[in-house]
């Protein structure tokens, strides 16, 4: 027991000289039960209706005042007013609204006719959480609009909703395929470009490196590229499996093709980079290999891929904005759930190729060319 006690005692002052391996295995867990806590369940709040009055008629004016009110009460929605139909249609499909509610022409005749009036929700039902806490609220509404006053009398005729889907049925497992592809892609960052050089450093192969004339800014993006390449590949083939195993329509269309390719290759340069950065001074072999479950959560459930971002507290859709995750799973949504062009995901491209500058120049900075 004296031996054994010897590897015990060694092992616990080696443990004791790492207090980031001490923080990330104790303290970490507890990030994550809040993280994952929040990620699901949550009302789903803020979301933006555009609304399109073609009536302006009196009912369709205090229909409108009652939206206005609910978005002001309940806040799970904030009423956008539109004057052009097609113009709020355009927004919905760019992912700007999450529905657009109609007052159709003759809406005010009707009713007082007691002909069937109606309005209309065109919702992107391409998130079911999102268009369902649409709907459910917006029925609310037409039901609340139907109730007559203290000292009205009822109207002659009740208000029907119609709620027309956007796009045709998402199954659940096609909205979990965006978010499993940008996971394939930080899996193999992981595994190819944290990792492995961690392990290069711990077995001496990171000298040979600093003996050479390559400049720090040259080797790092030989370690980003490679690392990168891979994770295109690992991305690739989850997205094409995965949407024929899906049923994503039409998958195989080489213009489309191009499209996730490109969003792929900056999605896994802006991951590689951000693992570079993180691991740069890393030394020892157990701290990434903690801390990689850790990111998982912290990057992957904020971004919106298995539960819309609208359901979750102030301080974690802060993290949401600042994680490249919510922009290359908002990506692939667009693309392949919706099949939309290049200018919805303008800005998710832009965040995550400016994000891959900043990571470089900051790893560039901070890496050593001494042991």
């Amino acid at each position: 027991m004296q031996r054994a006690w010897a590897i015990i005692e060694r092992e616990l002052r080696r443990f004791r000289r790492s207090p980031a391996l001490i923080v990330v295995s104790m303290i970490f867990p507890l990030v994550q039960l809040v993280v994952l806590g929040y990620a699901f369940g949550g009302n789903v709040r803020h979301l933006r209706l555009g609304v399109v009055d073609q009536d302006h008629g009196l009912p369709a004016i205090r229909l409108r005042e009652l939206s206005g009110a609910v978005a002001a009460n309940a806040l799970t929605f904030e009423a956008v007013p539109y004057a052009d139909g097609g113009e709020a249609l355009a927004d919905l499909r760019a992912g700007r609204l999450n529905g657009v509610l109609t007052v159709p022409p003759g809406f005010s005749r009707r009713t007082l006719a007691q002909d069937d009036p109606r309005v209309a929700l065109v919702e992107d039902n391409t998130d079911t959480f999102v268009a369902n806490a649409l709907a459910g609220s917006l029925t609310g509404l037409v039901a609340a609009y139907n109730q007559p006053g203290p000292r009205a009398r009822r109207l002659p005729s009740d208000v029907t909703l119609d709620v027309v889907e956007l796009y045709p049925y998402v199954p659940y497992i096609q909205y979990l395929l965006p978010g499993s592809i940008v996971m394939s892609i930080f899996m193999m960052v992981m595994v190819g470009g944290g990792i492995i050089f961690i392990d290069d450093k711990a077995r001496g192969l990171h000298e040979g490196y600093l003996v050479t004339p390559i400049t720090k800014l040259e080797l790092i993006a030989g370690f980003n590229l490679s690392g990168a390449i891979k994770a295109v590949l690992a991305g690739m083939v989850l997205l094409s499996l995965g949407s024929v195993v899906a049923g994503i329509p039409d998958p195989f269309a080489p213009a489309r093709l191009l499209r996730l390719l490109m969003v792929t290759v900056v999605t896994a340069l802006a991951l590689v980079s951000m693992m570079f950065l993180l691991m740069v001074r890393v030394t020892d072999p157990l701290l990434p290999r903690v801390t990689f479950g850790v990111l998982n959560t912290l990057l992957f459930f904020p971004s919106g891929a298995v539960y819309p971002q609208q359901a979750f507290p102030g301080w974690m859709r802060a993290i949401a904005v600042a994680d490249p995750f919510t922009y290359a799973v908002h990506a692939f949504k667009c693309l392949l759930l919706k099949n939309t062009g290049l200018l919805p995901v303008a800005w998710d491209l832009v965040y995550l190729a400016g994000f891959t500058v900043a990571a470089m120049t900051a790893a560039t900075l901070l890496f050593r060319r001494t042991l």
